[in-house]
């Protein structure tokens, strides 16, 4: 049996004219009532989680419906979970699971990119796509999945590439893991070895995220300091900043709390390169730490994962530049 979680997002919205957009307005029952032949798929059974823009997801709601997703797939007649998302936060929950629960059996997240009054609602066939692969034993091995558009991306490097495209959903440099093709979900490619999963209690919060860029200086992350317990800076190229940031980052290492260095660009890692100042071999030499290969938001809440297990800074930047 797949369990179905429904938390909103755009596959459940209408458009209402009293708020002149979309607004959630579907039950799950209504969303699955619309999604022909699923019950020629699977056994399929719904909850309905909430009914949440993408953009309300916070991180405590983001950990309880981990925890949920937990509660599901540790019981014993459930062979895998399928959850619709809204698609601007839906990375970042994919990302959570991923690095956040151990499990043999598949979690996919899909959602849509049109509401139900639009023309083309795509909602009802992501949904099918997402129960499909759920239900395939060739998904277990990949842990969270993302399946839009009848692509499936890995949850641990999936994004969204557009703003409203059918196919807003890419993972830079790899792309995705299987497509669909016909009905049938065909493999393309496996996942590197990933490192263990974190699973704190909860997460540590506030983290922040302050991005660099021409002629940024230090008076975000001044302000970040006085409240958060880390921060992700979003540099440029291969993990630069601006000259007038380091002084910023320099008072957050003084302070004992740790500075992850990542980059704005959509594709590559970061690294020493560069050693003038503001590079990032500088920010190395002033305590910051790198995190190569993962995006700003993953390393946000890697580090939210990292604090809330009660890492010291040398288990932290061994997490991320190991």
């Amino acid at each position: 049996m797949i369990v179905i979680l429904f938390t909103g997002g755009t596959i459940s919205m209408r458009h209402d004219p009293a708020a002149g957009g979309a607004v959630p307005a579907l039950s799950g029952r209504e969303i699955l009532d619309a999604t022909r032949g699923i019950e020629r798929v699977a056994r399929v059974e719904a909850e309905d989680w909430g009914a949440f823009p993408g953009p309300h997801m916070t991180i405590e709601r983001m950990w309880a419906l981990r925890n949920r997703i937990a509660e599901h797939l540790a019981r014993a007649g459930v062979s895998g979970v399928v959850v619709t998302h809204g698609t601007d936060s839906m990375e970042e929950s994919a990302y959570l699971v991923s690095r956040s629960l151990a499990t043999p059996k598949p979690v996919v997240f899909t959602g849509a990119m049109r509401a139900a009054s639009d023309l083309g609602w795509d909602g009802p066939a992501n949904l099918l796509d997402a129960v499909r692969v759920a239900a395939t034993g060739e998904a277990a091995p990949y842990g969270s999945l993302v399946v839009m558009s009848g692509r499936v991306f890995a949850g641990i490097d999936v994004t969204k590439a557009h703003t409203h495209m059918l196919d807003a959903f890419e993972s830079p440099g790899v792309g995705p893991v299987a497509v669909i093709d016909d009905g049938v979900v065909i493999f393309r490619r496996a996942l590197p070895p990933q490192s263990a999963p974190l699973m704190p209690v909860e997460p540590a919060t506030p983290v922040d995220l302050v991005y660099a860029a021409a002629g940024t200086d230090a008076r975000l992350l001044d302000a970040s300091r006085e409240t958060a317990r880390g921060v992700v800076v979003a540099a440029m190229g291969r993990g630069n900043v601006p000259p007038a940031m380091v002084p910023g980052i320099e008072r957050w290492v003084s302070d004992g709390k740790p500075v992850v260095i990542v980059s704005r660009a959509q594709r590559g890692r970061v690294g020493p390169t560069y050693g003038y100042p503001g590079g990032a071999r500088r920010l190395i030499e002033a305590g910051a730490l790198l995190a190569p290969g993962r995006r700003p938001t993953q390393a946000r809440l890697d580090l939210m994962l990292a604090l809330g297990s009660g890492m010291d800074l040398p288990g932290i930047r061994q997490l991320f530049e190991g």
